[in-house]
C-alpha cells in the first residue's frame, strides 16, 4: 500500500473510532469520511462495508483482549483471572457504543467480517472459565457462550442512562454468581 493510501486508511480508522465512541456503531459512513477529511469514495475504497470498517477498527482490541486472557491465565489465580478479564472485556466493549449488538450477531454469522475475531475472543474467555471451573471456583452450568452473552449484557447496562450508575454493582453481582463455585451450581434443586 502506498504511503498516502496508508495514511488515509489510518486517518479514517482514527476518525471512525472517535465517531463510534461518540455516536455509536450506526454513525453514518459519510460522517466518518467528513471527520477524516476524505471523500466517501476514499472511505469505501479502503472499507467497502460498515462491517469491514468495524472489523479493522476492532481487530486490534480483540487481539489485545485475547492476549490479555493468556497473560491472566499464567499470572493470576483462576478466579482472579476470570473476573479481571471479564471486567476488562466489559470495559472495552462499552468504549464503542453499540458494538455488543454487532458482536452478538457476528458470533453466529460465519460470513461476518467480525466472526473470526468474536469466536477467538469467546474462546479466550471460555478457557479462563474452564480453568476456574476445573479449580472448583466457578459454577459448572455455564460455558463460553454464556460468558460472551454476559459480557454483552453487562456492557449494554452502561449504554442505558438510567442503569449506568448501577453497572459496577451489577457486574459484582454477576461475577459473584459466576464464582458461586461448583457446589452451588451442581447442588440438587
Amino acid at each position: 500500500m502506498r504511503a498516502d493510501a496508508r495514511k488515509n486508511r489510518d486517518h479514517v480508522l482514527a476518525a471512525a473510532g472517535t465517531a463510534i465512541t461518540e455516536q455509536g456503531v450506526d454513525v453514518s459512513l459519510r460522517d466518518i469520511a467528513r471527520r477524516a477529511d476524505v471523500g466517501l469514495a476514499t472511505l469505501l475504497r479502503h472499507f467497502p462495508t460498515r462491517e469491514a470498517l468495524l472489523e479493522a477498527l476492532l481487530r486490534t482490541s480483540f487481539d489485545e483482549m485475547t492476549v490479555r486472557a493468556g497473560e491472566l491465565e499464567t499470572s493470576s489465580s483462576p478466579e482472579d483471572a476470570l473476573v479481571s478479564w471479564l471486567r476488562e472485556c466489559v470495559a472495552w466493549t462499552t468504549e464503542y457504543r453499540g458494538v455488543t449488538v454487532l458482536m452478538a450477531a457476528a458470533i453466529e454469522d460465519t460470513e461476518s467480517a467480525l466472526h473470526a475475531s468474536c469466536v477467538t475472543l469467546r474462546a479466550a474467555g471460555a478457557r479462563l472459565l474452564a480453568r476456574a471451573q476445573t479449580a472448583g471456583m466457578a459454577r459448572t452450568d455455564i460455558d463460553g457462550t454464556d460468558l460472551f452473552a454476559l459480557v454483552a449484557a453487562l456492557a449494554w447496562l452502561s449504554d442505558q442512562p438510567s442503569l449506568a450508575p448501577r453497572a459496577d454493582h451489577l457486574f459484582d453481582v454477576v461475577a459473584s454468581a459466576i464464582l458461586a463455585g461448583a457446589a452451588s451450581a451442581d447442588a440438587p434443586g
